[in-house]
C-alpha cells in the first residue's frame, strides 16, 4: 500500500483542534505520523505541500448518486468520482432511487458498489418514500443504513414521523427530514417574493419550510429522539432551529452552498438549474444563513448534489426538474462566499464540512488524528479560477455555478490511504507512483497566480 509523506503544509484538523504547518505521512492506509520534519520511510514518496492547506477529506451527507434506477444521469461509481474531484471522502447517498431504498438487500448493495470513497447508505423512513408504512429500522441499521430519510418527499403525518423518531432512536440513528408542507407549496416553483413576482413564477412560500421545521421539532422534543433537518434555507427555520438548540432538543441541520452563494433574483434568468428544492431564497434569508452557519445553530454544509439529464432541465422553468449538482463545488463556494468574505473562519469552514457531519451520522471519518483511516485534501485556498462545463466529472452538468469565479481549488484527495485524484494542472506532481530512492526528493505542487 502506498506511503506518502505530505510535507509542508498548513495542517487543519478540527477533531483534535490542529492547525500547524508540519508534516503528515500516510502509510498502510492510515495517519501513520504527523509533526515537524517527520523522517519518510525509504519507499515513501514525498510531496511538498507548502503553501498548501491540508485537511481531512470533506464529509458530504446529502448526496443523490440516482443508482439504483437512473444510472444515466449518475451512478455510485461516477459519483464517487465526482466527489474526488471536489475533495470529498466520505458520502452519505440518499435513497429517492428507483427502487427506494428500503430493504436491508438495497442498503447493503449501495455500501458495497467499489467505488473510490467511502458511500453511506441512508435508508428510507417509510416504505416507496410514499410516507405511510414504515421500514423495517432494526434490519436496515443492522445492513449499514447511518441515518433515515424520505428526502425528496415529506412525512407529512405528524404520527408517522413520531413512530419514525421513536423507531430510529431505538436502533441509535438519526431521521434526516426534508421538511416541506405540500399544501401550503401548492404547486410552487420559486421563492415567494419580489423575483418570483416579476419573473411570473408560482410562489413557494418560506412558511411551507417554517412550518414543518416547528413541526418536527416539537417531535424531537416529544421523542427525545435525534432529529437532522436537511437544507435548511430560512430566516425562520434558523430562528427556530436556534431556540430548540437554547432549550436543549436534539435537533441538528445542515444548510447547502446554494442556499448561502446565491438569492432568489437568480430564477429571474430562467435558468432551469437555478430551480431547486427547497429554493433559492431572498437575500434576508441568506444573510441569516451565514450567521447560523457563524454562531454555531447550523451544524454541517452539505452539497445536496442532484444530478439532472438535459431533457428534465432544457424545458420551461415551471416544468424542470428541481436539483442542481454540487458535490464537486461544495469547497470552493464554502470558500469563496463564507471564508473570503470574512463570515467563518477557515477553520470553521473545514469543521463544518469534517468533523461536525461525520459525527452527526456516526461514521469513522473526518480526523487527522494518527491512527485514522487516511482520508485527505489537499487544497489552494487562494487559486482563483472559473468553473466550466468540462470542468465537472459528475454525469450530469446541471449547476448554475458555470462561468463564476470561485476561489479555493482542490489538488490532491487522499481516500483510504490511496491518491484518488490530483489536479492536471498541476504539473509538479506525477501520477502518484512511489519512488524507492534512499533519500527521495520531494515533489512540490504548485502554488497557483493569487488571483
Amino acid at each position: 500500500m502506498r506511503k506518502l509523506l505530505l510535507k509542508g503544509g498548513r495542517v487543519i484538523d478540527p477533531a483534535t483542534r490542529l492547525d500547524e504547518r508540519i508534516d503528515l505521512l500516510i502509510a498502510d492506509g492510515v495517519i501513520a505520523d504527523r509533526g515537524s520534519d517527520v523522517k519518510p520511510p525509504d519507499d515513501a514518496e514525498v510531496i511538498d505541500v507548502g503553501g498548501m492547506v491540508v485537511a481531512p477529506g470533506l464529509v458530504d451527507m446529502h448526496v443523490h448518486f440516482r443508482d439504483p434506477g437512473r444510472e444515466d444521469e449518475e451512478t455510485i461509481l461516477s459519483g464517487s468520482i465526482a466527489a474526488a474531484h471536489g475533495g470529498v471522502t466520505s458520502v452519505a447517498a440518499m435513497p429517492n432511487t428507483e427502487p427506494a431504498i428500503d430493504t436491508p438487500s438495497w442498503v447493503e448493495y449501495v455500501g458495497s458498489v467499489e467505488s473510490p470513497i467511502t458511500v453511506y447508505p441512508i435508508a428510507a423512513i417509510t416504505v416507496g418514500r410514499k410516507g405511510g408504512t414504515l421500514t423495517e429500522m432494526a434490519e436496515l441499521a443492522a445492513a449499514g443504513a447511518v441515518a433515515f430519510s424520505d428526502d425528496g418527499s415529506p412525512v407529512s403525518s405528524g404520527t408517522v414521523m413520531r413512530r419514525a423518531l421513536e423507531y430510529a432512536s431505538m436502533v441509535g440513528k438519526p431521521i434526516v427530514s426534508h421538511c416541506e408542507d405540500l399544501d401550503l407549496v401548492a404547486g410552487g416553483v420559486a421563492n415567494e417574493g419580489l423575483a418570483s413576482t416579476l419573473a411570473g413564477l408560482r410562489p413557494i412560500p418560506a412558511a411551507a419550510e417554517e412550518a414543518m421545521v416547528a413541526r418536527d421539532i416539537l417531535l424531537a422534543r416529544t421523542t427525545g429522539a435525534r432529529l437532522h433537518i436537511a437544507h435548511v434555507s430560512t430566516r425562520g427555520s434558523v430562528d427556530l432551529i436556534r431556540r430548540a438548540k437554547d432549550d436543549g432538543i436534539a435537533v441538528t441541520c445542515e444548510a447547502c452552498p446554494h442556499h448561502f452563494s446565491l438569492t432568489d433574483d437568480a430564477v429571474r434568468s430562467y435558468d432551469a438549474n437555478t430551480r431547486v428544492n427547497p429554493p433559492l431564497r431572498s437575500a434576508a434569508d441568506v444573510a441569516a444563513i451565514k450567521v447560523g452557519l457563524a454562531d454555531g445553530t447550523i451544524d454541517a454544509i452539505a452539497s445536496d448534489h442532484a444530478p439532472h439529464s438535459l431533457e428534465e432541465k432544457q424545458v420551461e422553468f415551471d416544468a424542470a426538474a428541481p436539483g442542481m449538482i454540487g458535490v464537486e463545488t461544495l469547497l470552493p463556494l464554502t470558500l469563496t462566499n463564507l471564508v473570503q468574505s470574512g463570515t467563518i473562519t477557515l477553520e470553521r469552514a473545514i469543521e463544518l464540512t469534517t468533523t461536525d457531519p461525520a459525527n452527526i451520522l456516526g461514521i469513522p471519518a473526518g480526523s487527522l488524528e494518527i491512527g485514522a483511516q487516511a482520508d485527505v485534501v489537499v487544497f489552494d485556498p487562494e487559486w482563483a479560477w472559473e468553473v466550466t462545463r468540462d470542468w465537472f466529472r459528475s454525469k450530469s452538468k446541471n449547476s448554475p455555478f458555470i462561468g463564476h469565479t470561485v476561489k479555493g481549488r482542490v489538488i490532491l484527495t487522499i481516500a483510504k490511504g490511496e491518491v484518488v485524484f490530483r489536479d492536471e494542472e498541476s504539473t509538479g506532481f506525477d501520477d502518484g507512483n512511489a519512488h524507492e530512492e534512499d533519500e527521495p526528493e520531494p515533489r512540490e505542487l504548485p502554488v497557483h497566480a493569487r488571483g
